[in-house]
């Protein structure tokens, strides 16, 4: 019995010595817990070379609210999102002193059909689209398109930032004064697809190519799609002239303890070689300026738009987006003055801007304050008394035609009875909200004269606060002061109604209207 012990130990030594031969050095291996976006899972084919080739063993756990929650350094040792704009404006605590290095770029484009791509670019002088084409040809309902949520998807938020830059018109980071009129309603009126993560949308976009004819999303996810063979007709990629926000894919160090295996994996992503891999493998731009692009990647990306600074930017931005699944109806009431003094010039103007307004205004400012398919709008012509109502929803052009007719027509009255105006406004609002609760009603009023028949201002105060407490707070009133009506009446009827008074004297009927068009 014992001789038979120690042959017996000898063996099982020579085979523990042989396993832990075989696994080389799998105990020196590194293994890390990478949170990452959806956008990341392309990568796994090529983790398995970089544990061979730095002892590094990246395990990737992806979270479709990765770039829009805290990171949890507690779980995690490193985050490899698309984008961490987002939570560098909204929690610094989670990310401040964060080592950080970018990985690869996408911008975010748009896919058109081919047919549309052709139609929308027959437009334009150059064919050169912009954010401003796509938001107009959306209010009419030619373009169609897919989005990811912007609540949750990085490329969703990253295309919003940049079609409501491009709306702002300055070519600089957005303000909050930027964004407190809505210039984005006409662009979402488009929007005929959505889900949470980028990957989601491009799988939900192939399953109902008949809903859409366009994509907004990374430009690799567009590139790789057409090469996927999963689609009915290619897409052609648009990179807006007037700007594109860049993803560029940052591996973020949670767990300093890991800074030396961090190096390696940061390292070893940034070669050449590897960027070229990815490039190949993600259809994604190179970070490395020695690295020649693929062929589908050498259009310059151009004006590349800067991320806002401020969290109050990109929180009203999401509240005025909403939920991109759910469809909510705006009503504009306008309260036109059609006294005998609007007759000549003065109408002629307001006629423009109601022109202007219906699709006739070329300017990038005018196809963002457009009227848009599926806005309710009502035109209420008053004189001494309400001379006329018209209401419409937009379908199409025969809907614009009715307001511009009413618009057109003349019966002008022999007084300016603005106060009564007003209260029939509110009334109408009132019907409105009481039909659709969910409903955004707002009301403007443009005279150009002081108020001599009908209510006092003092009277429709007096009415006004008999409405209904809802109806109150939801209802704000935008006045144009135009010609001689009283500015500092109209201001006070502006700031109790919750709106603001617009003048229009400096510039023109039109501008005054594309200001307030969206406003809160």
């Amino acid at each position: 019995m014992r001789r038979g012990v120690g042959p017996l130990m000898l063996c099982l030594a020579l085979v523990a010595a042989f396993l832990t031969a075989c696994s080389g050095g799998d105990d020196d291996t590194v293994r890390l817990r990478v949170l990452a976006g959806p956008d990341l899972a392309v990568l796994e084919p090529l983790l398995g070379e970089l544990k061979d080739e730095t002892g590094v063993d990246l395990r990737l756990y992806h979270r479709a609210d990765a770039e829009t929650k805290a990171p949890d350094r507690d779980r995690y040792d490193l985050a490899w999102l698309s984008s961490d704009h987002y939570l560098r404006l909204t929690d610094k605590d989670a990310v401040r002193g964060l080592q950080r290095t970018a990985t690869m770029t996408s911008p975010v484009v748009i896919g058109l059909k081919p047919d549309v791509a052709r139609e929308l670019r027959a437009r334009v002088p150059g064919s050169r689209l912009t954010w401003a084409d796509i938001a107009d040809a959306a209010a009419t309902g030619t373009v169609r398109f897919g989005m990811a949520d912007p609540r949750h998807a990085g490329s969703g938020l990253a295309a919003l930032v940049g079609v409501a830059t491009a709306a702002a018109g300055t070519g600089a980071a957005l303000r909050p004064e930027d964004v407190s009129c809505d210039r984005l309603r006409g662009f979402r009126s488009g929007q005929a697809l959505t889900a949470d993560t980028g990957p989601a949308l491009v799988d939900t976009y192939v399953d109902h190519q008949d809903e859409a004819n366009a994509l907004i999303t990374y430009e690799s996810d567009l590139l790789a799609l057409n090469d996927s063979g999963r689609l009915d007709d290619r897409l052609e990629v648009i990179r807006p002239e007037d700007g594109m926000v860049l993803a560029d894919f940052p591996l973020l160090l949670l767990n300093p303890a890991h800074r030396a295996a961090y190096d390696k994996v940061t390292r070893w992503l940034r070669r050449d070689s590897v960027q070229r891999q990815i490039m190949r493998q993600t259809v994604r731009r190179p970070v490395n300026t020695t690295v020649t692009r693929d062929a589908r990647l050498r259009e310059p990306v151009g004006n590349a738009l800067f991320y806002p600074d401020q969290p109050a930017v990109v929180e009203t931005l999401l509240a005025d987006y909403g939920d991109p699944d759910r469809r909510t109806t705006s009503q504009v009431v306008f309260l036109l003055d059609f006294s005998g003094s609007m007759r000549g010039a003065r109408m002629a103007a307001l006629r423009e801007a109601f022109a202007g307004l219906s699709g006739a205004d070329p300017s990038a400012s005018g196809k963002f304050t457009r009227f848009y398919r599926g806005e309710r709008l009502t035109v209420v012509r008053f004189g001494g008394r309400v001379l006329e109502q018209t209401t419409v929803t937009v379908t199409g052009p025969k809907d614009l035609t009715a307001l511009a007719d009413t618009v057109a027509r003349g019966g002008y009255g022999d007084a300016t009875a603005v106060w009564s105006a007003l209260d029939h406004g509110y009334r109408t609002a009132a019907r409105e909200l009481a039909a659709d609760p969910d409903r955004s009603v707002s009301l403007v009023l443009m005279t150009d004269g002081e108020n001599n028949a009908g209510l006092s201002y003092a009277e429709f105060v007096r009415r006004h606060k008999t409405l209904d407490a809802a109806v109150r707070a939801a209802v704000p009133t935008y006045p144009v002061h135009f010609g001689e009506a009283d500015a500092e009446e109209l201001r006070r009827a502006a700031a109790r109604t919750g709106g603001r008074m617009v003048e229009a004297a400096g510039s023109s009927l039109s501008e005054a209207f594309k200001e307030i068009r969206g406003c809160h």
